[in-house]
């Protein structure tokens, strides 16, 4: 039987935030200018024939936390809800909140608990080089991966650093 044979370096990186992303709407902001601004001076690029955007949304997922509290302030009740849009995440907790039957059965008021709420978006992007990377953002947290070329992840970090969200 074969060996593997390593074909390619690639790494990670990842940069832990000193706090959490505050909102759903700093956090879909922070990936907007990404995708519309394109600080790492990423490139359009073609597979099998289809030519893809310089930087593109990979994966996306958010969950939100809605909590039932009774009138001594104890949680009797809570209900996650995963979407895959901002949209999709602000229409699930307007619609929990405002579920009437729902708060009944759990005998307890609704509150948001947006301090457990996550948050996570990866984007694919093409290197000038040719190299393909991804950088993946989550509440806590902006992972580098996939990435052979050391000067990718200073890049990365350099924009980091001018985004007070990320420190």
């Amino acid at each position: 039987m074969g060996d593997f044979v390593e074909k390619s370096t690639t790494k990670t990186a990842a940069r832990v935030l000193a706090a959490p992303i505050a909102d759903v709407n700093t956090f879909a902001g922070i990936i907007q200018a990404v995708i519309t601004t394109n600080p790492f001076g990423c490139t359009p690029y073609e597979v099998g024939g289809v030519t893809y955007d310089p930087v593109t949304r990979s994966r996306e997922a958010y969950t939100s936390r809605v909590i039932y509290e009774n009138g001594e302030g104890r949680t009797v009740g809570q209900i996650s809800a995963r979407s895959s849009s901002v949209a999709a995440f602000n229409a699930c907790i307007s619609e929990i909140m405002g579920n009437a039957d729902l708060t009944a059965a759990m005998g307890g008021d609704a509150v948001r608990d947006t301090e457990n709420e996550r948050y996570l978006a990866t984007l694919r992007c093409h290197d000038p080089s040719g190299e393909t990377y991804y950088i993946t953002f989550t509440r806590d947290q902006v992972r580098v991966s996939s990435y052979a070329d050391d000067s990718i992840v200073s890049l990365v970090e350099a924009w980091a650093d001018t985004v007070p969200a990320l420190a």
